[in-house]
């Protein structure tokens, strides 16, 4: 049984950030998605949630405590790792949470997560590659989203971290047949000079990334060869339209300055609640039904199985096992 005492509080640094919208960028060459649009909302908490994995990481390293990275189970994500600890592998549970009532209320009272329901999918715990002795780790982490264009456009003004990227049609990042894209060619309605960098992979399937520079109006072909492109990155937002056109696609894309979404997520906390082994929380665990309303969600768009937060194990065991007897 958990208490607020048993919480752990890790620090959100500027560089989990950076690590989150790497690999979520990297993770749309392989995710799969329902329809033809990849919602930004998925990808930012993507980004909060690979912030957790990697601030995890961080404290096991100030710990002294030796840990391994592996290859995660689902085979569609290769670019996917999970720690493992005393050969048990962590499969860490994490929440979003960016609406402000809610941040405050747990910044003031971080012992109400204990009266939230740990979730997890119910397809996913059904799935293959599990060991009983396998662990979910459940955390929560709060943050704030410039998500709208006048919430964009206020943090522009200040000077504040943003990331601006487009995520790309699924034809463009998940193409029928792997052959090269063929001339790609690009063209900035701006007025002044814009750089895009170009985000997706080789003949290899290995990320690749090429950063071109688009003088105002003026066509510009893309001398590298792509098997796929997933998004475009610019450091600055466009007054105009830029222009993608792809020949082998046939397909001419025109992004519009409100085209441009923000990955950037201002982390506030990262709270560890606790942890349960595979094998207990399947034998624990209760039905979710979709669209429940939850802390966590406005409602729940797929089955979930669930134990209340509190009944989870203190990570500190987890830590304190993890460490050599010497210590």
């Amino acid at each position: 049984m958990l208490t607020p005492s048993d919480l752990l509080r890790l620090p959100y640094t500027p560089d989990l950030t950076e690590g989150g919208i790497a690999y979520a960028l990297r993770s749309l060459n392989y995710n799969l998605e329902r329809g033809q649009a990849l919602p930004v909302n998925g990808l930012r908490r993507t980004v909060a949630s690979t912030a957790v994995e990697l601030a995890f990481r961080r404290l096991l390293a100030s710990q002294g405590i030796e840990y391994e990275v592996k290859a995660a189970t689902p085979f569609t994500d290769r670019e996917r790792f999970d720690v493992t600890l005393n050969g048990q592998r962590c499969d860490i549970k994490s929440f979003f949470i960016s609406n402000r009532a809610q941040v405050g209320q747990i910044r003031q009272n971080p012992a109400l997560l204990l009266n939230t329901p740990a979730l997890v999918p119910s397809d996913t715990h059904a799935g293959e590659g599990h060991a009983y002795r396998d662990l979910y780790l459940f955390a929560y982490v709060t943050g704030l989203v410039a998500a709208s264009q006048a919430e964009l456009q206020a943090v522009i003004a200040r000077k504040q971290p943003h990331y601006l990227a487009y995520i790309l049609p699924s034809a463009w990042r998940r193409p029928q047949n792997w052959n090269p894209l063929g001339a790609l060619t690009l063209k900035s309605e701006s007025a002044q000079e814009l750089l895009v960098e170009i985000n997706g992979q080789d003949e290899a399937r290995e990320a690749k990334r090429v950063t071109v520079s688009l003088p105002p109006k003026v066509k510009v072909r893309v001398e590298d060869s792509f098997h796929s492109i997933a998004s475009l990155h610019v450091r600055r937002l466009p007054e105009a339209r830029v222009g993608l056109r792809c020949a082998s696609l046939q397909e001419t894309l025109l992004i519009s300055p409100a085209d441009w979404s923000n990955l950037w997520v201002d982390g506030l906390d990262i709270f560890m609640l606790g942890y349960m082994t595979f094998e207990e929380f399947g034998q624990r665990a209760k039905m979710l039904p979709p669209e429940s309303k939850v802390f966590q969600y406005t409602r729940t768009r797929t089955k979930n199985l669930f134990v209340q937060a509190a009944d989870l194990r203190p990570i500190g065991n987890l830590l304190q096992q993890g460490k050599s007897p010497a210590e």
